[in-house]
């Protein structure tokens, strides 16, 4: 059986960025995991626990919004584990502020992380995919991603940017055999953020009220095993009782 291709996701954390990587080295490949230099130890944690699972995983200290270190990691990825097959951009920078508290710094950073991290990530991806014509590409959406609110001019903009930037993929390289897919994450995430809004996220979990990181990244490898007869390009999530 030939091997399996390597699954990059970029932006991993304690919760969704995690269980994507897990779920995929659960399924035969390897693995490699970015975050911010500054979290690597933390990062090299959740690669020692896929390790131990019998998985293979490398975790790299990579700044997203930077070009010259992308196309580093990329480049690194190929020469020294191999031809990557999947690339998932995990990074969410939700925040919210009030618009006359959003400074200029704020909303640039946030597009920078949510919007141009993907856009640096997806074109890499593309880079080196297209020549082999076939791979998946795979970006993390939320509500903000299809509407604005309250406080959150920075998030939404820069989610709904990341999702033309999807849309202008899937249309541009879907002729090229790459699957550009688009996730949008309609409901709160089971983990640390969650955890400290101070709700009961015991009870929510045991109505299934909130969403799993493992079952959300179960539909992210199912999106990567889909034949290409039948491509999904966006797929929006949510929990059973969640309005919408």
């Amino acid at each position: 059986m030939d091997k399996k291709g390597v699954c990059l996701v970029v932006g991993v954390g304690e919760g969704l960025g995690s269980a994507i990587a897990r779920a995929f080295a659960a399924d035969g490949h390897p693995v490699c995991m970015t975050r911010r230099a500054r979290h690597l130890e933390a990062l090299q944690d959740v690669e020692a626990s896929i390790r131990a699972e019998g998985g293979e995983a490398h975790a790299l200290g990579v700044d997203a919004r930077s070009e010259d270190e992308m196309v580093a990691l990329f480049a690194t990825i190929e020469r020294d584990i191999g031809p990557l097959e999947v690339v998932v951009f995990n990074i969410g920078a939700n925040v919210r502020f009030p618009i006359r508290e959003t400074t200029a710094r704020v909303f640039h950073k946030v597009w920078e992380m949510a919007c141009f991290g993907g856009f640096l990530a997806g074109r890499e991806a593309a880079n080196v995919m297209v020549p082999r014509g076939k791979g998946t590409i795979i970006f993390t959406g939320a509500t903000a991603s299809i509407r604005g609110r309250s406080g959150l001019a920075a998030f939404a903009s820069a989610k709904n940017g990341l999702r033309a930037v999807a849309q202008s993929m899937a249309r541009e390289l879907g002729p090229e055999g790459i699957h550009v897919a688009h996730v949008v994450i309609d409901g709160g995430v089971d983990g640390n953020f969650a955890r400290s809004s101070g709700r009961d996220i015991d009870a929510l979990l045991e109505r299934d009220a909130i969403m799993r990181p493992g079952d959300i990244a179960a539909a992210y490898v199912a999106l990567h095993r889909q034949p290409r007869s039948a491509w999904t390009h966006e797929l929006d999530l949510r929990p059973w009782v969640e309005t919408w």
